[in-house]
């Protein structure tokens, strides 16, 4: 499944997310890194020096995933900017 206006495809489906229990703001399309980590942390209970590979994986999917949505915005922004150059709202003859 492909999500609109993202590079990364969705890996994990629904019903494998409904079985991890995976609470629904995380069903995004790092999910599939989620699932794993959050097994092997209750694995490891919790411990924090347990689990770094995957919670690496997990995060830098996050990270690259915000970094795309921030690079979208600023194109957006400047498409705007460029928009609101060229209108005009007061005629520079009134400004005589």
């Amino acid at each position: 499944m492909e999500v609109q206006g993202s590079s990364k495809k969705m890996i994990a489906t629904q019903a494998e997310m409904v079985e991890a229990r995976v609470p629904i703001p995380y069903r995004d399309q790092c999910a599939h890194l989620l699932i794993p980590l959050n097994k092997c942390r209750q694995s490891e209970f919790y411990l924090p020096w347990k689990c770094e590979d995957e919670r690496h994986s997990y995060e830098k999917c996050e990270y690259e995933l915000v970094m795309e949505r921030m690079l979208q915005m600023q194109k957006i922004r400047e498409e705007q900017a460029k928009l609101k150059k060229g209108i005009h709202l007061i005629p520079k003859t009134a400004n005589v």
